[in-house]
């Protein structure tokens, strides 16, 4: 480094630190959390190099890494971070394993509220350039623990709504209900994550009959969401978030990636001192992966027209799956004016802070940019995926398009940009009410007329008004597929929007999204089994393998020991759980799962009939 550039780089952090306010005149009132200019990039003039926090916000996790993306990391020098208040922070610069950027990961913390400059060289065409810039750790806003908020729908719960096996007595699902299944329904399985109602809370794989192919209970306080089919490694994969879920509505846990013997091959957390959100999680190309954050932090909104108490940022950030390291970070408060905000404000308080964007999905765009929903501005944004800067809203206060009949949405979830352009999105318009009922909806932009178009609208023929979650899956036959959100249903319709597939859970029950996927599963674990003995002493021995696609029929051994079993009788799988008659009195039986061509897939233990 020259010493003009040494100079040079000086200047600039003298210049960005000289306006700091003491600390204790920054900690004598509520920080003030939103810039004064939103929406600003994150790229570093003159450079191709994007920066994390954004430059002058007013955000960052006290626990925040530095995050410096689009060049190499060779190409990083002589990076530092100091503080207003606890001064040079000694670090370690990073390299992401994509090879494009580094994170500087301070070892020690900054301090809530004070000023942050970071500064260095980074290698252009032209030579070394140097680049410093400033923003201000947020003061967070811990929500204190809780139990979730109770179900919108109450309803008694009765023994039908259980289901029961006696070779895993450890699994009581809730009992699923198809009220329609056409042979025109898409090929897979349906995936959901049931709670708040009867039977175990957790992700659970389930076919067109109701019947359950996996089943994965959770730890009591523990909830998942958003269980779907995703590549990882080349190699279909199960991944769903799993953790806590404050009465505020946003969640705290990580994300669990399973391979196809519902093994855990990965757990992906949150980086800069967050937790993963509970709604959404996309893995990208060269081992990155999207996830949501929520933030609440003690804030000054007077000036935006809310309380001097607290807001929730949303949040999204770009992970490193080899390194775990942020590659970019991005914040509802640096970009989107609080005032465009349907929630109300006037009741918020430290501990409901203000929850004014409220992020539920994001999905990386083919062209690079990402696409976000945000309920509670009722309005789909698309960002620019090298500034970060919001480049078109579609709905709410500020619609970048004028919106044709029926396109308008209220409290929104899961907007999904279409290979031609077009937008799903599972339309709630509750809660509180806007519309008698919820509806699936597909739109379609106009970039030169700037004009938004109802293409499709589906409805449930009971009508349905889910007041929080839902989804909208298009598959790849041409179907949507819906699942209800609050309400217990789940729904598949044709091209033409005729309803082939329908079913729900107990009343009480709810799932934050379902899905249908194809998937084909072997469990490490071998089937399990256990034998009943009739009044004739003959043995009804059960048989289940929780998991398992490929079983098409059971085999069962009997015999006097448990090294003298014979083949006794052979049944096709039916259900979860199939029973199967025999006349042998065993008393030692096993069962041996085998496909359609009568090949043995696994074979149990042996157990004693009772």
């Amino acid at each position: 480094m020259t010493t003009n550039a040494l100079s040079t780089t000086a200047a600039l952090v003298a210049l960005l630190l000289a306006g700091v306010a003491p600390a204790a005149a920054q900690a004598s009132a509520p920080p003030v959390c939103v810039p004064s200019v939103l929406n600003r990039s994150d790229v570093i003039p003159g450079t191709s190099l994007q920066v994390s926090p954004l430059p002058d916000s007013l955000d960052a996790s006290p626990s925040t890494q530095i995050s410096l993306l689009g060049v190499p990391a060779s190409a990083l020098s002589n990076v530092s971070a100091s503080g207003s208040r606890t001064g040079a922070h000694p670090g370690h610069l990073l390299a992401y394993s994509q090879g494009d950027g580094a994170s500087f990961v301070p070892d020690t913390k900054f301090a809530a509220g004070e000023r942050v400059v970071v500064s260095g060289d980074v290698q252009t065409s032209s030579g070394p350039h140097p680049f410093a810039y400033g923003f201000t750790v947020g003061v967070p806003d811990p929500v204190p623990p809780g139990p979730p908020a109770p179900s919108a729908v109450q309803s008694s719960t009765s023994a039908a709504d259980i289901e029961h096996y006696v070779s895993r007595p450890d699994l009581t699902p809730a009992a699923i209900t198809v009220t329609t299944n056409s042979p025109a329904a898409a090929p897979g399985y349906i995936f959901a994550t049931p709670y708040s109602g009867p039977g175990e809370d957790g992700p659970e794989i389930f076919d067109d009959t109701g019947q359950p192919i996996w089943l994965d209970p959770l730890p009591p306080h523990q909830e998942a969401t958003n269980l779907q089919v995703q590549e990882y490694n080349g190699a279909p994969a199960l991944t769903f978030w799993q953790g806590a879920i404050p009465a505020q509505g946003f969640g705290e846990g990580s994300e669990v990636i399973l391979n196809s013997a519902y093994q855990v091959v990965d757990r992906v957390y949150a980086g800069n001192g967050y937790s993963a959100d509970l709604h959404d999680f996309e893995l990208g190309p060269d081992n990155t992966a999207l996830l949501t954050v929520f933030d609440p932090l003690h804030c000054d909104l007077k000036a935006e027209g809310g309380p001097a108490t607290a807001v929730t940022d949303a949040v999204f950030q770009q992970i490193d799956l080899k390194t775990g390291l942020v590659r970019r970070e991005w914040h509802s408060l640096d970009h989107v004016a609080l005032r465009n905000s349907y929630q109300p404000s006037r009741t918020a308080t430290t501990v409901w802070p203000w929850d004014a964007f409220h992020i539920n999905s994001v999905q990386l765009l083919a062209n690079g940019n990402v696409l976000v929903s945000s309920r509670s501005t009722w309005a789909v944004y698309e960002l620019d995926g090298a500034t970060g800067q919001v480049l078109w809203q579609l709905g709410g206060k500020a619609s970048s398009f004028k919106m044709g009949k029926g396109t308008t949405t209220a409290w929104q979830h899961d907007a999904t940009a279409l290979p031609n352009g077009d937008i799903s999105i599972f339309d709630n318009e509750s809660f509180p009410v806007e519309q008698s009922q919820s509806r699936g909806i597909v739109v379609a932009l106009n970039s030169q007329s700037h004009t938004a178009t109802l293409v499709s609208q589906l409805t449930h023929a009971r009508p349905l008004s889910a007041g929080s979650q839902g989804d909208y899956q298009t598959l790849a036959n041409g179907d949507a597929f819906l699942g209800w959100g609050a309400q217990p249903y789940f729904s598949e319709y044709s091209p033409t929007g005729q309803l082939v597939f329908d079913g729900h859970m107990p009343p009480a029950d709810q799932s934050y999204r379902i899905y249908r996927f194809v998937w084909s599963g072997t469990p490490a674990s071998p089937p399990n089994v256990a034998a009943q003995v009739g009044s004739n002493h003959a043995l009804t021995v059960y048989a289940s393998w929780n998991g398992a696609t490929g079983v098409a029929a059971w085999r069962v051994l009997a015999g006097p020991s448990a090294t003298a079993l014979a083949a006794v009788a052979t049944a096709p799988r039916s259900g979860f759980e199939t029973a199967i008659a025999t006349t042998s009195t065993g008393p030692y039986v096993s069962v041996q799962a085998l496909n359609a061509a009568g090949a043995v897939l696994s074979t149990s233990a042996v157990v004693q009939g009772t």
